[in-house]
């Protein structure tokens, strides 16, 4: 396993990269992805096809890496592209912001990962100008509040760990640690993860769009199960640590711990680490990222889903760019209400009837 120390410095590089990226945003108005001329040949005759990413923070790498995919897009397709972040997950009053900064500058569009719901009416104000907006990786409740949202199917992405994480158990009790984001607001990542995690380990839910609710006792697929709790993380590596902590001080014994995402995921390890538990333990979680599929391979994270945040970006870019040209609107797949950028399950521990990917596999198309 990798130590503690050196996972930090992974995540510390990583972090690095994310404050110096928001510092270049926070100087100008505008991150340019080549000269404007070029910009200007690529666009619609003389216009500036100006597009905005606001991401929820840039402490994670997740939301660098599509900071990254979206400037690569920008630079192939002349877009002028501004970057914006919130100064940390569920900070909204700086991505509203960053919306009517976008107004202000007469965008073409706005590609918006948005950390609440006070963000919907700035949303809405946007494209009452005119403003074609896409959510990326998180839709806004209500869905219909974007054009469209370019997205990984969080619901998918719960059940298939949940799904190996019964299939581990070979009928053990489980006793069960809920890490999610939030405990003051709703968001749909966070209840479609967390819910669709139980989906996955066969257990009933109650209202599929809340978390909590379900029974602190039942019947999963294989066996019996126990809640020990829900405890919000923000989604960072302290508030994981924390909650695994508060929830260990209230049942010792679980064996079965489900993350929002890897840096709430490698928290919860420091405290089960600190504990002498993290033998004892399924560690499962969400993202995908290359320090986090570092952990599968570490055997620190035992399963995780991966998603595409570099893909989001890039086809989010790529289709503004497109509607402001020939006028061409994306469309949503088939099925669903957004547009799936796809999931993989990592883990080097496959379970028959679930089809997964290693981690070797996993880092070769890390962030996608």
């Amino acid at each position: 396993m990798t130590s503690s120390a050196a996972y930090r410095r992974t995540f510390a590089s990583l972090s690095t990269v994310a404050v110096l990226t928001l510092g270049l945003a926070a100087c100008s108005d505008a991150s340019s992805t080549g000269d404007d001329a070029a910009a200007s040949d690529k666009g619609s005759g003389t216009e500036t096809i100006g597009v905005s990413l606001i991401v929820k923070t840039t402490t994670n790498p997740f939301f660098v890496a599509m900071q990254d995919g979206a400037k690569a897009a920008a630079a192939e397709h002349g877009v002028e592209l501004t970057l914006a972040a919130g100064k940390e997950d569920g900070d909204e009053e700086t991505q509203i912001q960053a919306i009517e900064n976008a107004i202000a500058k007469g965008d073409r569009g706005i590609l918006i990962t948005p950390n609440g719901p006070s963000v919907v009416d700035a949303i809405s104000k946007a494209r009452d100008a005119g403003l074609y907006v896409i959510a990326l990786d998180t839709p806004p409740d209500p869905a219909d509040a974007v054009d469209i949202t370019f997205a990984t199917d969080n619901r998918l992405a719960g059940q298939l760990i949940g799904e190996w994480t019964a299939a581990q158990l070979g009928g053990e009790k489980a006793t069960i640690a809920l890490l999610d984001l939030f405990d003051d607001k709703i968001v749909s990542v966070d209840y479609n993860r967390d819910q669709g995690f139980l989906e996955g380990m066969g257990i009933d839910v109650a209202d599929p769009n809340a978390n909590g609710d379900e029974a602190a006792t039942g019947s999963y697929d294989g066996g019996e199960y126990e809640i020990v709790g829900n405890e919000a993380t923000q989604g960072a590596e302290d508030g994981g640590r924390t909650a695994m902590e508060n929830l260990l001080a209230k049942n010792p014994d679980i064996n079965v711990v489900y993350t929002i995402n890897e840096p709430a995921a490698f928290g919860a390890y420091q405290a089960l680490q600190a504990a002498g538990k993290e033998d004892d333990v399924l560690l499962v979680s969400i993202d995908g990222g290359c320090a986090g599929v570092q952990n599968v391979a570490e055997g620190i994270i035992d399963a995780t889903s991966q998603q595409y945040p570099v893909k989001m970006a890039e086809l989010g870019v790529e289709a503004i760019s497109k509607l402001a040209t020939d006028g061409t609107a994306p469309e949503t797949s088939e099925g669903l209400d957004f547009f799936n950028t796809g999931v993989e399950l990592v883990t080097d521990t496959p379970a028959d009837g679930i089809e997964s990917i290693d981690s070797a596999a996993g880092t070769d198309i890390c962030w996608g």
